[in-house]
């Protein structure tokens, strides 16, 4: 058993080694040997390709303005690993996560001895996730973020109130499928019955999937663009302000403080989220709770202005999808300026397509690396750029200093790639922005 914080951290981390193991047998499993926890939490489930950290955050956002006590899990943390599992924003404690951990060790290694293997990384936290707001500290309701999928994610263990599907991109092929409506499928895997469905899903095949899914289970659908439509959008020095038509009202001059068209759909989401709860859960969010939450959501690591003088700015883009609206928010925002980018990913992402897309905006692009198991290389991506003024460093922070110390008034630099890294880096750049 663990008595330091340390200690059980190493221990979770330790489950990296096993990779992801769809299916929910070990969920279950461990659930029947809690007795159940995810039995007693009130939820909504969040699975999509990207946004689902904006929305969650809309969401917890709004309810919390509601006065209401909203657990999330999310991943990955940005800044410490306690962030995973939140009340209200505010991270579990080191010594609740040492009692979570504590209650799953007997368990795990009870589970390895069986024919199902012992529990991945992932589904330990999902695990410690379920059994602390279904045991140790209760709340109003929890949002839950699908980790990868949904069909076979440890958190569709959970029988929610509400699905949202934010959107479908080409994204952990490996394991999906390679078309839109084969990654669609394992998205779906999250409705249930006669529970409601919000999504943002575009793509005609892949909404097709995702409509019929709902059809068969009986679950009211409401689709971004059909039941849901954004009008009058506009982008302000902070964030974006648009109206919204949603079945049940028009809610005029939302405003967000996260950039990116995108960000207005997945505050879209929140908003008719939010709605659903207040019409058919007994959620009492007044339109003030609902136009403050907004206002006041904020997700790290999301376009985020890191510095004014010089421009820095953050992006987790760590898909074709993602990096499509990372470069859309650039010209939008930038147009006037030169673009230095830094750029680092996981190696099982589809590199070529994202590092071109980024070599067309890029008047220079240097390409890093960091300590993570399926970190790609720096020389490995830097040999897929075509740009003219490419480089690669592998230390990263050498790569940041000797970037930003040139930088001119006419000029920006821009960070941008998987989560992982982000969360590693953001705490070193804001102490050498600070000198």
């Amino acid at each position: 058993m663990f008595t330091t914080y340390e200690e059980a951290v190493s221990w979770i981390h330790s489950r990296l080694r096993l990779g992801v193991k769809p299916g929910l047998k070990r969920m279950e499993w461990m659930m029947e040997k809690l007795d159940h926890p995810e039995r007693r939490v009130k939820s909504v489930h969040i699975g999509g390709t990207n946004g689902k950290g904006s929305t969650v955050t809309y969401l917890r956002s709004i309810l919390q303005d509601a006065g209401y006590a909203v657990g999330t899990f999310t991943s990955p943390y940005f800044e410490q690993f306690n962030e995973r599992i939140s009340i209200n924003g505010i991270p579990v404690s080191d010594d609740e996560i040492i009692r979570l951990a504590n209650d799953i060790y007997p368990l795990s290694l009870e589970l390895e001895e069986t024919e199902l293997g012992g529990p991945t990384e992932f589904e330990i936290i999902t695990a410690m996730a379920l059994q602390y707001f279904g045991r140790v500290n209760p709340v109003d309701i929890v949002l839950f973020e699908v980790g990868l999928g949904g069909r076979f994610d440890s958190t569709n263990i959970i029988l929610p109130i509400l699905s949202i599907i934010t959107n479908i991109g080409l994204d952990h092929t490996g394991i999906l499928g390679d078309t839109h409506a084969e990654i669609a499928f394992e998205k779906a895997g999250i409705i249930k019955p006669g529970v409601s469905v919000i999504t943002a899903v575009k793509q005609e095949e892949a909404l097709q999937v995702i409509l019929e899914k709902a059809g068969e289970l009986n679950a009211p659908i409401y689709s971004l663009g059909n039941e849901i439509v954004i009008r009058e959008h506009t982008s302000t020095e902070i964030g974006e302000v648009f109206t919204q038509k949603t079945p049940f009202k028009e809610w005029e001059n939302l405003e967000i403080s996260m950039a990116g068209k995108h960000q207005t759909e997945n505050a879209a989401l929140a908003v008719m989220a939010a709605e659903v709860l207040n019409k058919f859960y007994s959620f009492l969010i007044e339109d003030e709770h609902l136009y403050s939450g907004l206002k006041k959501a904020y997700w790290p690591g999301r376009f985020e202005m890191m510095s004014k003088d010089p421009v820095v700015v953050i992006d987790g883009a760590h898909n074709e999808e993602g990096i499509t609206a990372f470069i859309h928010e650039l010209k939008n925002r930038f147009s006037d300026k030169k673009i230095n980018l830094i750029f680092t990913a996981l190696a099982d992402k589809k590199l070529d397509k994202m590092i071109e897309n980024l070599d067309a905006i890029a008047d220079k692009i240097t390409f890093v690396e960091f300590d993570y198991p399926r970190a790609a290389k720096a020389k490995d991506l830097f040999e897929l750029s075509g740009n003219i003024n490419k480089h690669f460093n592998p230390d990263w922070k050498k790569a940041i200093e000797e970037n930003i110390r040139p930088l001119q008034e006419s000029e920006i630099l821009a960070i941008t790639g998987s989560l992982y890294f982000l969360s590693e880096m953001k705490p070193y750049l804001a102490k050498m922005l600070k000198k």
